[in-house]
């Protein structure tokens, strides 16, 4: 009979998570250099290039590929012959792991998950409780799968119960183009087919946990309905010409993987949920024998590149910046930022409108500035910040007209496209939207030199903050015209791409 000792599993699951926090997978650099390798659009390829030397970056630093470090998902297979030696819950001594984790002082990660999230939303402090499923299989050992799934990409999942004579890939066709570039593509769509609702989600869950192969099942082809579906799929959702970070390109996913399970007759559930480019899950088993040892990726495992848009960029000083200044500006255009900005997330905006709305003051001056959408990480060592990727634009949309109106702001930094209400808003005021790059978090934070909080100090993570940045590198997303490259770009690389049908797309 095994025996699990409570400190072999705690360890196992806390070292597992600031693991997979500074490692890719070595499957996913490689499908990203691909990808990078193939690309012929510039914008998206320095994206991918950006999201390479950062995840290079964070291997050599020991710091999170992204500012959101995730919300924990384990997966249990246990032994049906293996005895515990704790006097805790295997739940307690997950987010026991959690915790010792997420405040680990040589590499903090970013508290996310909030309590009473239909009421007062308050910060947990440290990214507990964990999601933890378990299943009971013959055997003597542990199989663990944990990931840490982000916020932004956990965003875009779907689900639909068809009839059963419905596609599954008409369906996945229009859904993936709806979902906008918040989960930050290339990445890995995981399906769930079958089953019950729940069954379907779970499924779908478990597939973004596994190995990038689709490059060996294109070589070998297809044995069964399943990988002749994981392979249309493929090359249709990249023919959607979507790409990186929704910049247009050829690869939009670098995987899909699906998981299926009998269903009722009457009922074809389908659940798909993407993985976003800061994919982090490892997989490992405890016999009794001790704590998991992880092996890490060797240094040489990463291409060596350098970031394409740098030397053409446009050089902004955001200290004299005035809107007369960006009416020129074009969307697809690489800027680099150097001056003073400020942040802000939904929680910030939220309390900054009540403000507005009550006709009080603001606790900061957003004129002639530009707000930042992060909540970064807390700094260690020598930081003056920790991992400080953009959020996605997209929440901030309701917040974007009255901002623009009241406050004299110029524009915003983010991720991912805007909707129709807050470019008209940004039209009307004659402001820009630009993108960061979503994955590249700690390539983004090196590049800021000075950083304060200035307002809602409460909120952790998501208060205000201003930032002295130098050549930070960002995309003009929306113009001041209006013109949305997230709305222009991703139909251009269809067309040129060629293989979507237009009486499918319209669908």
């Amino acid at each position: 009979m095994t025996i699990i000792r409570e400190h072999d599993f705690i360890q196992s699951i806390a070292d597992a998570l600031q693991f997979i926090s500074y490692y890719h997978p070595k499957d996913f650099i490689q499908a990203m250099h691909q990808a990078y390798l193939a690309e012929q659009n510039p914008a998206a390829k320095d994206a991918i290039a950006q999201i390479l030397i950062n995840s290079r970056l964070c291997a050599e630093g020991h710091r999170p590929i992204c500012q959101d470090t995730g919300i924990v998902n384990v997966f249990l297979s246990i032994g049906m012959s293996v005895q515990w030696d704790t006097q805790r819950s295997i739940e307690d001594m997950v987010n026991e792991a959690v915790h010792r984790a997420y405040t680990h002082p040589d590499n903090i990660l970013r508290a996310s998950v909030l309590a009473d999230p239909a009421g007062k939303r308050q910060n947990t402090g440290d990214n507990t409780p964990a999601i933890t499923h378990m299943t009971l299989v013959p055997g003597n050992t542990i199989s663990v799968n944990i990931a840490a799934k982000g916020g932004g990409s956990e965003a875009k999942s779907k689900f639909i119960m068809l009839n059963p004579s419905d596609s599954i890939v008409d369906w996945v066709l229009k859904t993936v183009p709806s979902m906008g570039a918040g989960w930050c593509p290339p990445g890995i769509l995981g399906i769930g087919i079958g089953g019950t609702a729940e069954k379907a989600m779970l499924m779908a869950k478990q597939a973004c946990m596994e190995n990038i192969d689709i490059q060996d099942l294109i070589a070998r082809g297809p044995s069964n309905t399943i990988e002749a579906l994981r392979l249309e799929l493929y090359e249709k959702v990249n023919a959607l010409g979507i790409g990186a970070q929704g910049l247009g390109g050829l690869t939009t996913v670098l995987d899909v993987k699906i998981h299926d399970y009998p269903c009722h007759a009457a009922n074809k559930p389908v659940a798909m949920i993407p993985n976003c480019a800061a994919t982090r899950h490892a997989h490992f088993t405890l016999d009794g024998s001790g704590p998991a040892e992880l092996s890490p990726p060797e240094l040489a495992d990463w291409p060596e590149i350098s970031q394409h848009g740098s030397n053409s960029a446009r050089r902004v000083n955001l200290d004299t910046l005035t809107k007369q200044d960006v009416q020129d500006w074009k969307p697809g255009e690489s800027l680099l930022l150097s001056g003073t900005l400020l942040t802000a997330r939904d929680a910030a905006h939220k309390r900054l409108v009540d403000m507005l709305e009550r006709g009080e003051p603001l606790p900061v001056d957003f004129n002639n500035k530009f707000i930042y959408y992060v909540g970064p990480v807390d700094p260690v060592g020598d930081e003056v910040v920790g991992p400080a990727g953009p959020t996605t634009a997209t929440r901030m949309d309701k917040f974007t007209p009255i901002m623009l109106e009241k406050t004299g702001l110029i524009g915003m930094i983010g991720k991912a496209e805007r909707s129709p209400e807050a470019i008209a808003a940004i039209k009307q005021h004659h402001a820009v939207s630009l993108i960061a790059i979503g994955g590249a978090a700690y390539l983004v934070s090196k590049a800021i030199r000075k950083a304060k909080i200035v307002a809602f100090a409460d909120l952790g993570m998501e208060a205000i903050h201003e930032f002295t940045v130098e050549n930070m590198p960002v995309t003009v997303a929306v113009d001041s015209h209006g013109v949305s490259i997230h709305a222009q770009a991703p139909k251009l690389w269809q067309a040129k791409i060629g293989k979507i049908p237009v009486t499918l797309e319209s669908r």
